[in-house]
């Protein structure tokens, strides 16, 4: 519900109408038996006429649909007509109003359907027709097919494909694809006249800045993830927000997993500005200016290519030389291909504080086995695994990363919006340990960077505190023991909220709450629910222990291994809210709420009300009287109070698409996941930790819209990439 003006107008009229009143009648209310009840009444008039006075103030506005009352969009949608989306998709329907009559003056065009994507949705796509990818004979009417050759593969349209270019190979069946096709007429194919396919890119990139790497066991070897595990890098999303200015993307402006192939596609072209510089200001020969000269406006792919050429050249050896060939390429290298179009937006790489590595000093590769080893180049990434090799020996000390990774939901310690508490103290930036004494016992404490913090030591005394992250940063903090203890003040009903951070350890550790609470909030928080690092070492996992009293403890959009509660101390209510729980619960004497959260181990609570949530593991709840299970999902074998709109569905393999933490879809549900699973919430959105996303109500939306925006006698076909 949205936050009510701060107007005062309720205590206004409620004064003018108290005063209107005969002074009897308000003598007489505070004598009466039951004093106020006629005072209670007018403030309930007062009230409603506060809503009147706000409604009549909007007036105006709610003529604008950017400005309007949401109970407004409906009636604006009238009047120019357009077919409304769901109400549970609100904004794909006030975007829908405000555009209608601009969709239509471009109707059926590829623009309007990739903008569809974006504006009801809000994922990125890329629209293909597929007649264009059909392989037929080519007339003798048709153009000379070697200006529209695929420009990795050189294959002509609809010709035979050319299966020599290892990156065009992999790209068959994406939206990238430069191959064609024979016919598919069956109902669900792909490759027919009428087919459009919408490639879809759900999972958003976030942005990281200055983070500490973690070594791979050797001082030229680093993981770019803060906790050692390999993570693909993503690629930024590159969409312009002028649509006028539209284009089909390219691959590496989509906001998917960044591939070796696309870093290290490199597309050179010498200019005659180029070697009129080089000739001013590098002292090159006129000689070396002819040759150059010779291969200007020739686009040549991969940096091997253009050596080659240029080694041809008569003046090779100053060509090639220590003066002249870094700026060729540093400043021949063209912005169409995926190394200018990647760097340095995607990735930077600081070797010394303020020093980034040079993006024409940085090579793409393989590091599975931190093999290979490019002459001329300062580092090898491996964008897929998220590793990096430094070739010129050990680094600085102090070597700072910054980077995309990806994300489909903001669930966990992460890089997104947060809204933070006002900071009281804000932690030394930069890293290091965090000493004991470093937080104290109350107010807003606040770590302002992505940096990592180890270790960090107990907070004791705790009274009311907050510690937290701030907005759209993520801080990595190690554990200093076995245990990381919260222990409240003696004789105090302490609260703690903890935002924002990612705990994690190099031993198993539990995060231990001592002392007595009456609250607990983990919000935005990552609990490491452990995993194998780069080198194939065990990541220690981060349970969550109570060994005091704690009222209630809220869980909201988190990460977290397991709860469990000590013998002898006391979890009262357990709150848990569009999270993840990675492991199991034992908490026999607890009352759980768990409400969207997906969770991979056994659960057993004394009481149980849980709505929107996904068990995969056997549930059991001693006090089946009470509480409810309804819109939720389970194994067999369970036992859960009142089910009502539950599903009984065993595990699988094929039910996310990855359980491993770190991945961008990690408890995704995957496309084949059972159709209860996928849209069996109260809203009919998914059931799990991601159901207030409702990526199905999106794209019902988006049928919608593209049925009444395509193509006459055209059919869609819908692509989840990611």
């Amino acid at each position: 519900m949205a936050p009510v003006a701060d107007d005062r107008f309720a205590a206004y009229y409620a004064e003018r109408l108290w005063d209107g009143l005969p002074e009897v009648y308000r003598d007489e209310d505070g004598l009466a038996a039951n004093p106020g009840v006629l005072r209670s009444f007018i403030e309930l008039f007062a009230g409603q006429a506060a809503v009147l006075r706000r409604s009549q103030d909007r007036l105006w506005d709610d003529q604008f649909i950017d400005l309007c009352d949401e109970w407004a969009v409906a009636y604006i949608g009238d009047l120019v007509g357009t077919r409304l989306v769901s109400a549970l998709n609100a904004r794909a329907r006030r975007v829908d109003v405000a555009k209608t009559i601009y969709y239509r003056r471009r109707k059926g065009t590829l623009r309007v359907l990739e903008e569809l994507i974006g504006d009801i949705t809000g994922w990125d796509g890329v629209v293909v027709e597929m007649f264009r990818r059909l392989a037929r004979a080519r007339h003798g009417l048709d153009p000379a097919p070697q200006r529209f050759a695929a420009p990795l593969t050189g294959t002509p349209p609809g010709g035979i494909a050319d299966l020599r270019n290892v990156r065009g190979a992999s790209l068959a069946g994406t939206a990238f694809d430069e191959y064609a096709s024979t016919a598919d007429v069956r109902r669900n194919g792909r490759h027919a006249i009428p087919k459009l396919a919408f490639h879809l890119y759900r999972i958003r990139a976030w942005e990281v800045r200055d983070v500490v790497p973690v070594s791979a066991g050797d001082p030229s070897r680093f993981v770019f993830d803060p906790s050692g595990r390999d993570v693909p890098l993503f690629q930024p999303r590159q969409r312009s927000d002028d649509w006028e200015q539209w284009r089909s993307l390219r691959e590496w402006e989509v906001p998917a997993p960044m591939r070796c192939m696309v870093l290290a596609d490199e597309q050179f072209t010498v200019t005659l500005d180029l070697v009129a510089d080089l000739e001013a200001n590098f002292a090159l020969t006129a000689a070396g200016a002819a040759d150059l000269t010779l291969l200007a406006g020739i686009r040549v792919i991969g940096e091997p290519r253009f050596r080659q050429a240029l080694g041809a050249r008569p003046s090779s050896a100053e060509l090639l030389g220590p003066v002249i060939w870094p700026e060729l390429r540093r400043r021949a290298l063209g912005a169409d291909c995926g190394r200018a179009g990647l760097l340095p937006k995607a990735f930077e790489i600081e070797s010394a504080p303020g020093l980034p590595v040079a993006r024409e000093r940085i090579a793409a590769g393989q590091l599975q086995n931190w093999a290979g080893a490019p002459a001329d180049r300062d580092a090898t990434v491996d964008p897929e695994r998220g590793r990096v090799r430094f070739l010129n020996g050990p680094p600085a000390a102090d070597i700072l990363f910054r980077y995309f990774y990806g994300a489909l939901g903001t669930i966990g310690a992460g890089a997104w919006p947060r809204q933070p508490a006002d900071a009281t103290l804000v932690l030394l930036p930069g890293g290091g340990a965090i000493a004991p004494g470093a937080i104290p016992p109350s107010g807003v404490i606040q770590i302002a960077d992505n940096a990592t913090y180890s270790p960090m030591a107990d907070v004791a005394g705790i009274t009311t505190l907050t510690f937290q992250a701030a907005d759209e940063r993520r801080p990595y903090l190690v554990a200093a023991g076995p245990e990381l203890i919260f222990a409240g003040a003696a004789g105090v009903d302490a609260a703690l909220t903890i935002d924002g951070v990612w705990i994690g350890a190099a031993a198993p550790t539990r995060v231990v709450l001592d002392g007595s609470y009456e609250t607990v909030v983990l919000r935005y928080v990552t609990l490491d629910p452990g995993g194998v690092d780069a080198q194939g070492n065990a990541i220690p996992r981060v349970d969550l222990l109570v060994r005091g009293v704690v009222d209630t403890l809220r869980i909201d959009h988190g990460v977290v291994a397991s709860v469990a509660v000590a013998p002898g101390a006391t979890l009262e209510e357990l709150i848990i809210e569009d999270s993840i729980v990675a492991g199991g619960m034992a908490l026999p004497a607890t009352r759980v709420v768990m409400r969207r959260v997906t969770m991979l181990g056994v659960l057993d609570v004394n009481r149980l009300s849980a709505s929107e949530t996904l068990l995969t593991s056997v549930a059991d709840v001693t006090d089946t009287q009470h509480g409810c299970f309804r819109f939720s999902s389970t194994p067999p074998g369970s036992r859960v109070p009142h089910p009502y709109e539950s599903h009984v569905i065993a595990d699988s393999p094929s039910l996310f698409v990855s359980r491993r933490f770190g991945d961008p879809g990690y408890l995704q549900l995957t496309n084949v996941a059972p159709e209860a699973l996928q849209r069996g919430a109260e809203d009919r959105s998914e059931i799990g930790a991601y159901s207030s996303l409702r990526d199905p109500i999106r794209l019902d939306s988006l049928k919608q819209k593209v049925d009444e925006y395509s193509p006459f006698g055209t059919i869609p076909l819908y692509v989840f990439e990611t």
